[in-house]
C-alpha cells in the first residue's frame, strides 16, 4: 500500500506542493485526536469475544492499509529510495507486529487506555512538527 500511494502521490504532488503540510497536519491530527479521544473513552470490550476473529482482522487489515496508503502519498513529497524504504516498512511492521502480540498478551488490558494516549499524542506533536517546519 505505500507504493501504491508513492505512485498516486506522485502524480498529484505537484499540484498540492503549496500546502501539502496542511494536508499532514490535518491527517495526524485527525487519528491523533482519535486515539486520544478514545483513550478516554469507557466502553467495555467483550471479555468473550475473540479479536483474532476472521472477520476482525480482515477490518483491522484494511484500516492498517489505508493507513499505508496514506503514508506512501506523503512520501512522493519527500522523494525517497520508495523500494528500500518499502522493505525496510515491511520488515520493521513484521518484527514489530510480532513483538506487539506477545507484549499485548502480556500487558493487555492494564495500560491500553495510556498506550492510546501516548500515541495519539505523538501523532498530534508529529502533525505540529510537519507543520511548523513548512511555515517557518
Amino acid at each position: 500500500m505505500p507504493l501504491i500511494g508513492y505512485f498516486a502521490g506522485t502524480l498529484f504532488a505537484v499540484r498540492i506542493n503549496k500546502f501539502d503540510h496542511w494536508i499532514a497536519f490535518a491527517l495526524l491530527a485527525f487519528v491523533g485526536g482519535r486515539m486520544i479521544h478514545e483513550s478516554f473513552s469507557k466502553e467495555e470490550e467483550k471479555v468473550n469475544e475473540n479479536p483474532f476473529r476472521f472477520v476482525v482482522m480482515v477490518m483491522l487489515a484494511i484500516a492498517t492499509s489505508i493507513d499505508s496508503l496514506v503514508v506512501g502519498i506523503t512520501f512522493a513529497f519527500f522523494k525517497p529510495n520508495i523500494y528500500l524504504t518499502i522493505t525496510i516498512i515491511g520488515l520493521i511492521t513484521f518484527c514489530i507486529a510480532v513483538l506487539g502480540v506477545k507484549a499485548g498478551n502480556v500487558f493487555g488490558r492494564r495500560y491500553k487506555s495510556k498506550a492510546e494516549l501516548i500515541g495519539g499524542a505523538m501523532l498530534v506533536i508529529l502533525g505540529v512538527k510537519i507543520l511548523l517546519e513548512h511555515l517557518f
